[in-house]
C-alpha cells in the first residue's frame, strides 16, 4: 500500500505559526483526515487543524510529551464519519528522521486511536522541519511502522509537495526540462500521478505533453471511442482506429507507451459520473479536465474539493458566423484549488446548464420537451474545432501546471487563478484568485463518503 497525505496551504501555514513559535523547543498539533481507502494507494486528506495548546506541554529541544485529551475528543468525530487522526509535531533543530522516542510514541498513541476506532485502517505521523518540509508515516493498530508517506502535498497558489527525491534519477530525455525547471522539479514529476479526463481534442495535447515531461503515473478518462470526424484534432489517432471502433484512452495509452519511458498508464473507458472513474482521480496528485460539459466540470470541481486535488481546466471556444467566417477565437485555462473560488462562483457556468446537461443525459425525452416548452435553455450543439487552436490553449494549461509546481513568474501565482486568451485580438488576460465558493468550501478534504461525493447516483 502507498500512502499520501494531502493538505491545503491554509493548513500548512497554520501547523507552521504553531509547532514553530520561535523558542526552538517541540510542539504538537493534529489534523483530522478524510481518507481516499484504495486497493494500492491511501490518501489522507486533511480537515482541520488541531493544535495542542504550548501551555499544556511539557515542550523541549529534543522531545515533547502531551495530554492525549485532544486526541480523545477527536475520536468521536472521526468515528462517526470514518475519519483518520494525523500527529504533527517539530523537529526544531532539523533533524529529518523518526527518532526511536517517536517510535515509542507513535505506537503507544496510534494502538489507543485503533483500539476505538475499530476500523483496521492506518493513521500518521508527521516531522514538520523549520523550513516547512515535512516527513511521514502511516502507523497501525498492532503497531507495525510503514516507510515514508510516497508525499505530503500542500495545495494552495503553489503546489508544495514533500517527497524523497535523493534517489532518484530522471530519464535521459528529460534532461532538457532539467535545465529549464530544475533536477528537482523533473524528479517530482517522475513521481507524480496525474488523471486527465476529457481525452479529445485538448485532452490528446495535454496527455502527449504530460507524458513526454515524464509525469510518471497518467490515469485517461473517456467513454468513448474515436471517430472519423476526431481525426483532425485528437493526436496519434488514425482512421484504423476507426474501422476498428478504439476506444480513445485506449490509442493515447499505446501512444505512451511506444515512448517507452516505462511510465504507468491506467485506461478508464468511463464518464466520470462512474464511481472508479471517481475513485481514480482522487488516489491521482493533480487533475487535468478536458471537458466542454457543465456537468462533467462541476462533478470535477466537486471532487477535487473533497479529494484536496489540485484541478486545471481548459476551455476552448472557436464560434463559426454560418458563412465561412470566424466571430471568435477564445478559450481560458482555470487552477482551482480546494476552499478557493469555483468555476460556478467564477460564472465558467450555471447550474441551471448544469441541470439541464444532466436532464439531456439522463432523460432525453423529457429535456427535449422542456426545451420546446421554453422552460429549459438548450444545450449547445458541438462547435468547430481546430487542432492548432487546441494546441495553443493545450500548452497554456500544462504551463499553468509547471508554474505552480516550480514558481518561476515574475508575479505571484495568486494573480493568475484564470489566463483567458482572445486569438481575435492577440491577448492574454489574467484574473486573480477570489473569494471561496460558498457551496464547495465545506467539503475540503471529506474524502470517501456514503454516497461518495454526496451523489446518490455514485452510491
Amino acid at each position: 500500500m502507498m500512502y499520501g497525505l494531502r493538505m491545503t496551504e491554509a493548513h500548512r501555514r497554520a501547523l507552521l505559526s504553531h509547532l514553530f513559535p520561535g523558542d526552538g523547543l517541540e510542539a504538537v498539533a493534529l489534523l483530522l483526515c478524510g481518507r481516499r481507502h484504495g486497493k494500492e494507494r491511501h490518501v489522507f486528506t486533511a480537515r482541520r487543524v488541531v493544535p495542542v495548546p504550548h501551555a499544556v506541554c511539557d515542550r523541549r529541544p529534543d522531545r515533547v510529551t502531551w495530554p492525549t485529551e485532544y486526541v480523545e475528543a477527536l475520536l468521536q468525530e472521526a468515528y462517526a464519519k470514518g475519519q483518520a487522526i494525523v500527529k504533527v509535531h517539530s523537529h526544531p533543530g532539523h533533524y529529518r528522521h523518526f527518532s526511536s522516542m517517536d517510535d515509542v510514541s507513535d505506537r503507544a498513541l496510534f494502538s489507543s486511536v485503533a483500539s476505538f476506532l475499530d476500523d483496521g485502517l492506518a493513521h500518521a505521523s508527521v516531522i514538520m522541519l523549520p523550513d516547512g518540509d515535512m516527513i511521514g508515516r502511516a502507523v497501525w493498530e498492532d503497531g507495525r511502522i510503514s516507510d515514508l508517506l510516497k508525499s505530503i502535498m500542500a495545495v494552495g497558489d503553489d503546489i508544495r509537495i514533500f517527497m524523497d527525491n535523493s534517489a532518484s534519477k530522471g530519464p535521459e530525455f528529460a534532461r532538457r526540462h532539467a535545465q529549464a525547471f530544475g533536477q528537482g522539479t523533473t524528479a517530482l514529476l517522475r513521481k507524480l500521478s496525474a488523471a486527465v479526463v476529457g481525452c479529445s481534442g485538448t485532452g490528446s495535447i495535454v496527455i502527449e505533453q504530460l507524458a513526454r515531461l515524464g509525469i510518471g503515473r497518467l490515469v485517461l478518462i473517456d467513454p468513448e471511442a474515436v471517430e472519423e470526424k476526431n481525426l483532425n484534432r485528437i493526436l496519434n489517432t488514425g482512421m484504423a482506429d476507426v474501422e476498428r471502433n478504439r476506444a480513445k484512452v485506449e490509442i493515447l495509452a499505446d501512444a505512451i507507451r511506444r515512448i517507452g519511458v516505462g511510465q504507468e498508464v491506467i485506461t478508464l473507458r468511463k464518464n466520470l459520473l462512474d464511481r472508479k472513474a471517481v475513485e481514480a482521480v482522487g488516489e491521482c496528485d493533480v487533475v487535468f479536465g478536458c471537458m466542454d460539459s457543465a456537468e462533467g466540470r462541476h462533478l470535477l470541481n466537486r471532487l477535487a474539493t473533497f479529494y484536496t486535488v489540485p484541478y486545471f481546466d481548459v476551455g476552448v471556444r472557436l464560434d463559426a458566423d454560418g458563412k465561412g467566417g470566424i466571430d471568435q477565437i477564445a478559450g481560458a485555462v482555470h487552477y482551482l484549488q480546494p476552499g478557493g473560488s469555483s468555476l460556478l462562483s467564477r460564472g465558467v457556468y450555471d447550474l441551471k446548464r448544469v441541470e439541464a446537461e444532466e436532464m439531456q443525459r439522463a432523460n432525453p425525452g423529457e429535456y427535449q420537451r422542456q426545451v420546446k416548452e421554453g422552460y429549459l435553455r438548450g444545450v449547445e450543439e458541438d462547435r468547430p474545432a481546430v487542432i492548432s487552436v487546441n494546441m495553443f490553449y493545450a500548452a497554456l494549461l500544462v504551463n499553468e501546471f509547471l508554474a505552480r509546481l516550480h514558481v518561476y513568474r515574475n508575479q505571484l501565482n495568486s494573480d493568475y487563478a484564470c489566463v483567458s486568451a482572445s486569438l481575435c485580438e492577440m491577448q492574454l488576460y489574467a484574473e486573480g484568485e477570489n473569494a471561496p465558493c460558498e457551496i464547495l468550501k465545506r467539503h475540503v478534504g471529506r474524502g470517501d463518503v456514503v454516497p461518495l461525493l454526496e451523489r446518490p447516483a455514485l452510491s
